[in-house]
């Protein structure tokens, strides 16, 4: 399948990008003073800051995984001249569910998180934040093809893109990293 969004080129530094949460331990993403002004309410945020405590894929926390969603989607649809501002906002929000995804069914019986969290994040982004209803499109589409109603705007597509490329890319890092350097190995206790 072609990728509509970015160049071969852009596409191998997003996946050098998504691949390294180094640059947002390190809010490299500050340096760019467009995508703060969209987004820097939420970021700000102490309920969006405690997201860190999450796990997401692999080794990366549920902030760090939605700030690379974010920005990656802010980065392609402003290039692209499209919702920008709304598709960074909603990208730090798509996954706003606030709950550990890995316990949460043995916790609570409630099964199905990759269908079911749009909905939890969008509850959770509304209690916060004032959206615009693309933004609340964005968040609650966001898992499509597993939820039946595609997203209404292109940005809102981006994301789709930008959330499974670097959900896949966080978790076959840590699979790498763990083949290459922890595989068969017991710990120096």
């Amino acid at each position: 399948m072609k990728n509509l969004y970015l160049t071969p080129e852009e596409e191998q530094e997003a996946i050098k990008w998504a691949e390294d949460a180094s640059w947002v331990e390190r809010e490299d993403y500050n340096m760019d003073l467009e995508y703060l002004a969209c987004v820097k309410d939420i970021l700000d945020h102490k309920v969006f800051q405690s997201m860190d405590h999450y796990m997401q894929h692999g080794d990366t926390t549920c902030k760090a995984h939605c700030i690379k969603v974010s920005y990656l989607s802010y980065c392609i649809c402003r290039k692209l001249g499209w919702e920008y501002k709304e598709a960074a906002r909603a990208g730090l929000l798509h996954d706003f569910f606030l709950y550990d995804w890995h316990t949460h069914a043995r916790e609570t019986g409630e099964r199905f998180h990759g269908f079911t969290h749009p909905r939890a994040a969008l509850k959770n982004a509304v209690k916060h934040f004032d959206l615009t209803e693309n933004e609340k499109d964005m968040i609650l589409r966001h898992m499509w093809p597993l939820t039946p109603v595609p997203p209404k705007t292109k940005g809102g597509m981006v994301i789709i893109y930008a959330d499974k490329l670097c959900g896949l890319v966080e978790t076959t890092a840590r699979i790498k990293r763990w083949i290459l350097y922890g595989f068969g190995r017991k710990s120096a206790a």
